[in-house]
């Protein structure tokens, strides 16, 4: 199958370190394992290019420089675009990553010329982004937003969201429920791998002081607690480590934090890393931690499927899609959102306790290969689709 992905986020590089850009290229792997041939187009690249993606056919459509409306009508302008682009090529498929101002994969299955072919769609939502850009950017012209996403929402074959809170979103918002599916994020279990040799039961029973490194993965924002777990570890035994893999807007005041709390010692600050380094980062973990704190969680965090994939033993707030995930605890330790007492007592309690790691670190690769392989997630949305997802616009 020959598949257009259209990515028309300017703040999402195809190729970018941040968690939406993994998302986007393990998509493509994904596709690309199971025999489809992947056309990108998109409006931002960024340098970091894997080895294994470089022969990926990349379309770029530059937006002028700017913000505010006139990136918004940029962004409108380069869907109408690249919507005609996709249109003259052989496609069988577009798969969309949902954006503010582009409606691209609309515009293709349900074509408003007569008699022009229309191609079946997949648009994928990730988060309700009028709300967040209303919240922690800016938005000129909401009501331009807000007829683009129905459109998406009415247009699209298949709408794929990351969260049934998402799903719920998107019904409200004008797409045919028959057309509304709820795919998690997922990982890819051949890159994130477990360590070639774990620490075994014994060697960390002959060794009760050796040092335990505690990771977390993830920009560095409010809403992902890295906070609280700073607060945590303040609390723990001197034998727990952490190590921070990322950057972000709160990175200074966090590192201001770990020296006012005295353990800017045991807490090492990595900054920003290419994905393709991540799984040799995750293998250097002994405990791995999602700590967020409580409110909305509508999303599904990709750095948990890599914690159960990379098979570490997961420390994670109850919150959102976490409980499920982690089945009640069956697969990692489940603490109350923002609770840096009920952390720090699962951190030493974990710490103290290899055989639990252990059992969690099994279960969790187990459960990862089975379920939450990116291919398992692409080929159901593709078997969904050819099922007899309709076309056009709903009424």
């Amino acid at each position: 199958m020959r598949i257009a992905y259209a990515l028309l986020d300017p703040g999402i590089g195809v190729f970018g370190t941040k968690g939406a850009s993994v998302h986007v290229q393990e998509v493509i792997r994904a596709l690309r394992a199971d025999g489809h041939h992947v056309t990108v187009f998109c409006t931002r690249v960024n340098d970091d290019v894997p080895a294994d993606l470089a022969d990926l056919e990349v379309r770029r459509h530059r937006l002028p420089k700017g913000s505010g409306a006139a990136r918004e009508q940029a962004v409108a302008a380069a869907s109408a675009a690249i919507a005609e682009e996709i249109a003259a090529g052989d496609f069988d498929l577009v798969y969309e990553r949902y954006s503010l101002f582009s409606d691209t994969a609309a515009r293709l299955t349900e074509p408003a010329a007569p008699g022009d072919r229309a191609i079946p769609s997949i648009l994928e939502v990730n988060a309700p982004l009028i709300a967040e850009q209303r919240q922690h950017r800016s938005l000129a012209d909401e009501a331009g937003a807000w007829a683009t996403t129905r459109a998406q929402l009415r247009g699209a074959s298949l709408v794929s969201c990351v969260s049934e809170t998402v799903a719920a979103w998107t019904r409200e918002e004008g797409a045919d429920p028959a057309r509304v599916v709820v795919t998690p994020n997922g990982v890819n279990t051949t890159r994130i791998t477990p360590a070639p040799r774990p620490v075994t039961v014994a060697e960390a029973d002959a060794a009760p002081d050796a040092p335990v490194t505690v990771g977390f993965v993830g920009t560095l924002k409010p809403w992902h607690g890295t906070d609280v777990l700073l607060r945590a570890l303040a609390r723990t035994g001197p034998r727990l480590r952490l190590d921070i893999c990322g950057t972000g807007p709160q990175q200074e005041e966090l590192e201001r934090l770990a020296d006012e709390l005295g353990i800017a010692d045991r807490v090492r600050f990595r900054g920003a890393v290419a994905p393709e380094h991540v799984p040799a980062f995750l293998h250097g973990l002994d405990i791995a931690v999602a700590p967020y704190p409580a409110g909305e969680h509508y999303f599904s965090p990709l750095k948990v499927y890599e914690y159960l994939a990379a098979g570490l033993p997961t420390i994670a707030s109850a919150i959102g899609t976490l409980p499920d995930l982690l089945v009640g605890g069956e697969l990692g330790v489940l603490v109350e959102p923002g609770d840096v007492a009920e952390l720090a007592d699962a951190l030493d309690e974990l710490a103290a306790d290899p055989a639990h790691r252990a059992h969690l670190a099994a279960a969790a690769r187990a459960a990862a290969v089975r379920e939450h392989d990116w291919r398992i997630r692409c080929r159901a949305l593709l078997a969904r689709l050819e099922a007899g997802a309709p076309i056009g616009v709903s009424a």
